[in-house]
Order: structure tokens, then C-alpha cells, then sequence
């Protein structure tokens, strides 16, 4: 099930006025346009950012998430129904024919069990084209930035169109490597306070290099997140 901060009916219409700008899709742009990628599926789209960046750049877009919350978001800011949206996890998509995947932000940590990520796996190498790519970042677990989100207490106000003035604040409620759990609260001005728990593997590279290829997936280059240098790995896979 997805967390409640893409799923609630309050949660979704303000995460995009929180999440910020969203730099860190420009290195995805950079790739999709280096590897020539024309039709691409964008796994875990949340409210379309990415999906609607690259509809504008002329590239066919499906987008797939499990929270219909954050999928209508995603739909409004298609108006013109470039975007094929879907409703489900990777293995929902079937074969649409993408030459390229991509799993931005945290996505490809929201996998608990090996054999979710085997699914999704699969999922994805049925929605590629032979050859097609596999793009996806991950955080370093040696960097350790669950230590820095359990001393961040710091509590964030945002005014939303719309929506009025909503306090966040994060506090990490269990650290039992490789599973790091924490805790998003929001306040509304109406009073009401919403939680969204989350948790995420923070897998070990060699770990992740060794399931793609057990599962049909050659790493071509990991490299690192221009953003955010030596915090995370972007890996780039293609289909065998």
C-alpha cells in the first residue's frame, strides 16, 4: 500500500508544494536525452512531474503508481491527455512498448521484500523494448542520512494555494539496517493533523548490481547524483 503522504485525499494535493523544485530531474533529463529514449515509463510517477516535463519535450509518457490520490494530481496537469496514466505498480503496465524506465526520488527504496523488488523488476523488463533502459537512483547507505533526519527537527510552513497554511515536520521513528522507518506530521489550518509513516531499504550497491542481473538486467555505469554528489548512486541498466 502506498504511504499516506501519496495516497490521502490532503496529503497529495500538497506534496508537490513541499517536495520543492525538483532539480534532480534534470540529471533524468539529461539521460533520457543522452540514451535517445522516445517512449519512456515513468514507474512510480506520483503527481507527473517528470511525466509531464517529458510529454512537453514531445516523448510518449505512460506513468503507473498505486496511489490514486497523487495519479489525479498527475492527470490535472495533463489536460490535453498526452500522458497514458495508470493505476497500479509495475506489474499492472504489461508491454507498452517503453525503450526506457526511470524511478526517481525514493522509489526504488519503497520495495520491502526481495520479492516485491523481483516483481517490479519483471514488471518493468515485460514493459521494455528489447535493449531498452532501466534508470533508477538509490541512496548510499554509507552515507548514513537517517542521522541527519533524526537531529533535523525542524518544522516547515507552507502557505498552499488553495489549501492554506500546512506545518510539516519529520522525525525517524526506527533504524533496524537496512530498513530505516520515519514519520512525516502535518498540521492544517483547520486544525487537522495527518501522519504519513514511511520506510525505506537502503540496499548495498553490490546487492542491487546482483538482483538486475539475476533478473534480465545488464548494468551499464552507477553514477553519481550531480544534485547531490557522493549521497547517492544512479544506476543505468538495459534489458538483455
Amino acid at each position: 500500500m502506498p504511504d499516506a503522504l501519496f495516497a490521502h485525499a490532503r496529503l497529495a494535493p500538497i506534496y508537490d508544494a513541499f517536495d520543492g523544485a525538483r532539480d534532480d530531474l534534470d540529471h533524468y533529463l539529461a539521460i533520457i536525452g543522452e540514451l535517445g529514449a522516445k517512449r519512456v515509463l515513468d514507474v512510480g510517477c506520483g503527481t507527473g512531474c517528470l511525466a509531464v516535463l517529458l510529454a512537453g519535450r514531445g516523448i510518449e509518457v505512460v506513468g503507473v503508481d498505486p496511489a490514486e490520490a497523487s495519479l489525479e494530481i498527475a492527470k490535472a496537469k495533463d489536460p490535453e491527455g498526452k500522458i497514458t496514466w495508470i493505476h497500479g505498480d509495475a506489474e499492472a503496465v504489461g508491454e507498452v512498448g517503453a525503450d526506457l524506465a526511470v524511478m526517481t526520488g525514493n522509489v526504488a527504496q519503497v520495495f520491502l521484500t526481495d520479492d516485491v523488488w523481483r516483481r517490479t523488476l519483471e514488471g518493468i523488463h515485460t514493459a521494455l523494448t528489447p535493449g531498452g533502459h532501466l534508470v533508477f537512483e538509490i541512496r548510499r547507505p554509507g552515507r548514513r542520512v537517517w542521522e541527519d533526519w533524526a537531529v533535523d527537527t525542524a518544522h516547515d510552513t507552507r502557505d498552499v494555494p488553495g489549501v492554506g497554511e500546512v506545518e510539516q515536520w519529520r522525525e525517524v521513528t526506527e533504524v533496524n539496517l537496512p530498513f530505516v522507518s520515519f514519520r512525516y506530521t502535518y498540521r492544517f489550518s483547520d486544525g487537522e493533523v495527518v501522519i504519513s509513516d514511511s520506510t525505506l531499504w537502503f540496499r548495498e550497491r553490490e546487492d542491487l548490481e546482483a538482483l538486475l542481473g539475476e533478473h534480465g538486467f545488464r548494468v551499464l555505469d552507477v553514477r553519481d547524483a550531480p544534485d547531490r554528489p557522493g549521497r547517492e548512486y544512479v544506476f543505468i541498466a538495459q534489458r538483455g
